[in-house]
């Protein structure tokens, strides 16, 4: 088995769904005992915010950097970096540790475009929605991205930051991210993309009558795929 290298803490409450997700996968693939063989770097998401809203964002690419790079000495083959927004440093990630990073947003657009989805509504922090980073990459890769309004942009931003991040989940936040996905899919999204790897503590496919995109499973997925490259070959 390969090993994974998680960049986690961004926020730890999702850091969580990615160890139970990687190793229940791990676990429904191989059976019996069989868990994940994964490194974690948790890394102080205070931290990394003060950096995020001071547009600091070198300073964050060498702090993400380290840690993949401490995550490869601890003899990681690959690396997850456990959030969508700091991919927006992930070629800086790659550079510094010299290991392979599995790219969030790769990961989404394949499972869109293998869905048949090419419209999709993102939801996510305001970075992510609001910088070309992401949506550039989904672009390239044939897809056409909407995000919400700048009111529904600003809420959904708060409730990652003030709610979900604390592992604080509310009805009335629920709401607010329904009728945001909604307008997205009045205006011809196809599908959602839940940009945030915590927004599937608030919102999930059972919601919506369209295909959702769930960040946290899909790149977890992709993870245990290369984790177990070696054993699916030699069962073949």
């Amino acid at each position: 088995m390969r090993r994974i290298g998680l960049i986690g803490g961004m926020s730890w409450e999702s850091t969580l769904l990615y160890y139970r997700l990687v190793n229940q996968m791990v676990r429904d693939e191989l059976g019996g005992l069989k868990s994940a063989d994964l490194v974690l770097h948790s890394l102080d998401f205070d931290a990394v915010a003060a950096l995020q809203r001071a547009e600091r964002w070198d300073e964050a690419g060498r702090m993400l950097g380290d840690a993949g790079a401490g995550l490869a000495r601890a003899g990681a083959q690959t690396l997850l970096i456990c959030t969508n927004t700091m991919h927006l440093v992930a070629d800086e990630v790659e550079r510094r540790s010299g290991v392979p990073v599995i790219h969030i947003a790769d990961v989404t657009a394949n499972a869109a475009k293998k869905a048949g989805v090419t419209r999709l509504g993102l939801l996510a922090t305001a970075f992510t929605m609001e910088r070309p980073f992401y949506r550039d990459r989904l672009e390239s890769h044939g897809l056409e991205v909407l995000v919400p309004c700048d009111t529904a942009r600003a809420e959904v931003h708060r409730v990652i930051f003030e709610e979900l991040c604390r592992g604080v989940v509310r009805e009335e936040s629920k709401a607010a991210y329904l009728q945001a996905a909604r307008e997205l899919i009045d205006r011809g999204a196809q599908g959602l993309i839940l940009g945030c790897t915590e927004i599937c503590m608030l919102i999930s496919q059972a919601d919506f009558d369209v295909p959702v995109f769930d960040t946290t499973e899909l790149h977890a997925r992709a993870a245990v795929a290369f984790a177990l490259q070696d054993e699916r070959v030699a069962a073949s």
